[in-house]
This record gives structure tokens, sequence and C-alpha cells, in this order.
């Protein structure tokens, strides 16, 4: 129904991608939907539903097929993020193992990390997850205090991480570290560890608000040893390498929020055309049309935006700017967007049993991860005075 209103979307109008559109949604109704009650209780899915996902081809799609991946762009990436949203799917943490931790591995690692690890990641055997954020450290990494120390062949790693999705399933996490801490070349480093290491604990997932199916949870670092051998890029670069792989990272979120804003509007459309008020459908009120309407006109200038990033990132042109334009902005207008349907479900929209409140409660988190929406502005902002405020630290003044 809803797209009869929405331009076709040109991104997404390719036989490979209307078949894979198609894929993604029936594994979504035969392997999903009915499960939902069940893993939000148990708060995390089933390894299997990641193995059924991998026999698919659906996990490291743009991943070379050298490396166990589908060897497709990005855009595939993209429709499978904005198919789950649609139907409010948080608890399988694809995603961040397929957008995040494969392409830190195949653009930092060395031909052996790869090897290793990527074809494993391909078949769903393999779960990842990435450590940034710690209790006292949340969008300033620099100031992380995890520490890895050389010893011999190895780091002796030391530290905690939290809010770690896929992290209570993973079997391995790129985690950030601080090397040579207390010297002159002191800096952040990325080790690939994997949870089987002895030192190596998780904490009990928390429970959240909204993805209540999601394994969020802590990550404890007690003596671990890591090999040296598993130095993600070059020792001390870390977080420039954070910085520069951040984009792709809030596309996805930005893409996860144009998803389920749509999702949000067909399930709005077809609740109020069949529920009654005063003798007529709901629908048949002004009220109802004109939020709608405002919804629909949002999602619409959104979507063009986000297909234009799309095609930047797969041709490896999407700015830090336009990622952070995309995060804030996508996940402003989704927030808006399931606050007005809601208000249209009425009392029903309250109750957890309707996918409205899964919405409502799922998607307030994405204004928080992925960087903070202010940070977001920070970071818009600097794109607009970046010759300013390289004049500024030339000069040795705080900007503003």
């Amino acid at each position: 129904m809803l797209q009869n209103v929405l331009l076709e979307r040109e991104i997404y109008a390719s036989e490979e991608h209307k078949m894979m559109q198609a894929m993604i949604q029936d594994f979504i109704k035969n392997e999903i939907i009915d499960h939902l009650d069940d893993w939000e209780k148990k708060g995390m899915v089933p390894r299997e539903l990641w193995e059924r996902a991998g026999a698919l081809g659906l996990l490291c799609m743009d991943m070379p097929e050298n490396y166990g991946g589908s060897g497709l762009d990005f855009s595939f990436n993209a429709l499978f993020i904005e198919e789950m949203a649609k139907e409010g799917i948080t608890g399988p943490g694809f995603s961040l193992h397929s957008d995040i931790v494969a392409p830190y591995l195949l653009k930092y690692g060395t031909e052996a990390q790869k090897q290793k690890y990527l074809p494993l990641m391909a078949t769903g055997k393999f779960i990842t997850s990435i450590g940034m954020t710690e209790p006292n450290c949340g969008s300033d990494l620099k100031a992380i205090k995890t520490t890895a120390v050389k010893k011999g062949d190895h780091y002796m790693v030391n530290g905690q991480k939290t809010f770690i999705t896929n992290g209570f399933m993973c079997d391995m996490s790129i985690v950030a570290v601080k090397t040579n801490s207390g010297t002159e070349k002191e800096g952040v480093s990325l080790l690939i560890m994997e949870s089987s290491y002895e030192g190596f604990e998780k904490g009990i997932p928390f429970k959240k608000i909204g993805m209540k199916a999601q394994d969020t949870c802590e990550l404890f670092f007690d003596n671990v040893k890591v090999p040296k051998e598993n130095l993600l890029g070059e020792e001390g670069l870390g977080f420039k390498i954070m910085m520069t792989e951040l984009a792709r990272e809030r596309l996805t979120v930005a893409l996860n929020a144009i998803g389920g804003a749509e999702g949000a509007i067909e399930k709005t459309i077809a609740y109020t055309s069949t529920r009654t008020a005063f003798k007529q459908p709901i629908a048949g009120f002004q009220n109802t049309q004109f939020k709608l309407a405002e919804c629909t006109s949002q999602l619409q200038i959104h979507q063009t935006f986000l297909d234009r990033c799309t095609l930047l990132l797969a041709a490896h042109q999407l700015t830090s700017e336009s990622a952070s334009i995309a995060k804030y902005s996508a996940t402003e207008m989704h927030g808006n967007v399931v606050d007005e349907c809601l208000q249209l479900f009425g009392g029903y929209g309250y109750i957890w049993d309707y996918p409205i409140a899964r919405m409502y409660a799922d998607n307030r988190v994405a204004r928080i991860y992925a960087g903070t929406n202010e940070i977001m502005k920070i970071l818009i902002a600097r794109g607009l005075f970046k010759e300013l405020f390289q004049e500024l630290k030339k000069a040795k003044k705080k900007p503003f």
C-alpha cells in the first residue's frame, strides 16, 4: 500500500535485488517472526539462526568470494538492514558482524587474519562483536582504560568493555586497547581477541528498555594473553582506523531508521484502515490522514538521501559529515514517526503484543549508539567550519 505513494527506489530495482528481497522476506517470515517472544525472554537469538543466515548467503554479502562472501556491493547489505527493520527485528546483530567487523578485517587485516576469520564469519558459525565503549568512556574513545602490555610474543590485556552488541554470543571481538601506556608512544590499538582465551569473561546480557532479544553485555579481560599477530593494523593507529570506519556504522544505523519508519507507517495504515471509531475507520479522519502524510513525506525525503549515501559508500566516497547527517537526521525522523504512529494505535499502541510498541521501545537507542546525535551535530559543524578549525588549531586556540 505504501509503495503506491513512494517513488520506486532505483537502488533496489535490479532483478538481483528483487530476488534477494524475496529471499530475505521469506527468511523473516519462516525463521524469525514467530520466535520473537521466546527470544526476548531469553535475551538472545539462537546460534542456529546465524547459521541459517550464513547458509542463505545473507552474511558478509559484500566480502570477496575468496573470503567466503558473496562478492556483492553494499546495496545488498543495505537492503537486508531495511527489510529487517521494517518488521522491527532487532535481536540478531547481523549488521554489526557483516558491516562493521568484516570490513575492519578486510581493510586492515593481514592475509592470515582474513583467511582465518572471514570465511567462518560468512557461515554464521563464528559470531563477532566490537569492543570500544567502556563504563566511563562513551564517545570519547581516546579516554579508554583497557590496556595491552607487550610480554614477549603476546600482549597482556586488562580492562572492561560495556554495551557490546553480540557480546554474550561472540566468538571473537575486535577490542580497542591502550598500548605503550604512560610513554610518548601511547596510543589506541586494535586487537583481535577470541572469547576462548583464558581470562576473557562475558557479563550477563543487560535487561534493556528495548531490543530485548539483542545480547548486549559487558566484556571483562583479566590478564588475557593475545598473540602479537592478532594486532589489527598498525600499533597506535586504532583511533584513526575507528574514526575512518565509523562512517559505515553510522550509515547502517540510518538505514535501519528508514526501514523502521517505513514498517511503522505500513502497520499504522493497515491498523487505521480496519479499526473503527464513531462508525468509520480511523483512517477516515483528516487528522489520521494528515499525520500519515507528514510521516510519509519525511520518509521519502530520507530514503532519497540514504540511497545516495549508500551509493557513495559502495564507491568508497562517503564522507564522515554525510554519514553523520544521515545518522542524525534519519534517527530523529524515525523517533518522530514511530511516536506519531503509536498515537494512532491509541491504547493498543502501548501493548507489547502490538509491533508498534516494540518499535517505539527499540528505536530510542539509535539516537545514542554509534555516536550520540549531539556528537553527530559536532561532526557536521566541523565539516562546515573545517578551514576555520584548522586555522584555530594552528594558532592553538579553541573553536568558539
